[in-house]
């Protein structure tokens, strides 16, 4: 799990196995699988609160890594409703949103893991997985 800090371009969507977590499903961890876009090989993701993930502004604060366009365009993220900004200009389900960087340890393939994770109402707190989506460094 690392930060992204370098321009990249956004490449297929891997298949991500679960990408609802709920409540109880959620402590230690939430852990799923995504397929590598490109060997196939089952690779583990295991999200913890408040530890896992990097701030989304990250990525696109002065279009650093991806533009804003590049990331809703993708369907990465959404606009955030304005009663929420203050989550965020960009989020997933209007809830903090966080992203890591990752490699399939088969083929070293490089991933981006977006995910937003807060409480949706009182009593139910979700993690929700956007998606897996396989990137290129750009030089």
């Amino acid at each position: 799990m690392y930060s992204i800090s370098k321009k990249i371009r956004i490449g297929r969507k891997a298949l991500v196995a679960k990408t609802v977590f709920t409540n109880g499903e959620i402590i230690p961890s939430a852990i799923t699988t995504f397929a590598c876009c490109d060997c196939g090989y089952e690779n583990k993701l295991e999200i913890i609160p408040y530890q896992s993930g990097f701030p989304i502004l990250q990525i696109y604060q002065s279009d650093k890594v991806l533009s804003k366009n590049e990331l809703t365009d993708n369907g990465i993220v959404a606009p955030t409703l304005p009663s929420m900004l203050h989550f965020g200009e960009l989020t997933v389900s209007n809830l903090p949103t966080l992203y890591f960087g990752t490699d399939c340890p088969s083929c070293h393939s490089s991933y981006i893991c977006v995910f937003s994770y807060g409480e949706k109402q009182p009593g139910a707190t979700v993690l929700h997985i956007s998606g897996v989506w396989k990137f290129e460094k750009m030089e």
